[in-house]
């Protein structure tokens, strides 16, 4: 949802932080032509960030600080979700050898809260805050297989469906084809779906209201995922962790 009344100068220092996010460390020339804002408000905005510890520099250049990972590791750990899950996705992760993850949707996206990883697992660009497009993971689409068509309608009109690799979900009734697909089997598999190569076997976690809370996964390469497995024991412990989950929330 966009704000009525942006505050403008909130909005500049975001969209600086976000600039820094993706290219640091940058200097104030940089960030000024790439952003089209003046030096001084630039350099303006960095030394108020900070002061505040938000932001470091070394030398001519800035980064972002560890500050964010305050915010966001309370945020986290603030939520029931993360504090139930947490064990149940590392045993997951040292049953299975493999990458297990915890993710949750917010404002439409999918956000990840934790991987673990086990001894054979592969080292992925997943981290805890990552966020992704909902349609492209095994993991999202458990959770839009739990939301009403009404409340998938709107997640795609504000973020639509951009392709990962060949094998993403392109349309909106392929989509709602497979949705229907992982509510008759009642888990969600993405194959090289957002990374080639990859194979990942998820299950939504929900209250006993009927909400869908967040959703939990295993990822592995191809080669180590028959087709067997991936409709097979593996679907298995995935639920399994994802019923455990529940009945710690719900009970």
């Amino acid at each position: 949802m966009d704000a009525k009344n942006p505050v403008r100068t909130t909005e500049k220092t975001l969209t600086l932080i976000e600039e820094l996010m993706t290219k640091e460390p940058c200097g104030v020339s940089e960030l000024a032509n790439d952003l089209e804002m003046g030096k001084s408000a630039v350099h303006n905005h960095l030394n108020t960030l900070r002061t505040h510890g938000y932001v470091l520099k070394e030398g001519d250049v800035y980064r972002l600080g560890l500050k964010f990972l305050e915010v966001g590791g309370h945020s986290r750990k603030s939520m029931e979700i993360y504090q139930i899950a947490e064990p149940e996705v590392k045993s997951l992760a040292a049953e299975t050898g493999e990458l297990a993850n915890l993710l949750v949707e917010e404002q439409g996206m999918g956000v990840y809260l934790m991987r673990a990883k086990g001894d054979e697992a592969v080292d992925l660009d997943t981290h805890a805050g990552l966020r992704t497009s909902l349609h492209t993971t095994a993991l999202g689409k458990a959770i839009l297989a739990n939301l009403s068509e009404e409340r998938v309608e709107t997640i795609l009109d504000r973020h639509g469906l951009e392709r990962k690799t060949s094998r993403t979900v392109g349309t909106r009734e392929e989509l709602f084809d497979v949705l229907a697909e992982i509510r008759e089997r009642g888990y969600a598999v993405d194959d090289g779906e957002r990374l080639e190569g990859l194979r990942c076997v998820a299950s939504a976690i929900t209250s006993s209201s009927g909400e869908v809370l967040g959703a939990i996964s295993v990822s592995a390469p191809a080669n180590r995922v028959s087709d067997e497995a991936l409709h097979g024991a593996l679907p298995e412990r995935v639920l399994s962790a994802a019923n455990v989950i529940e009945l710690n929330i719900n009970y």
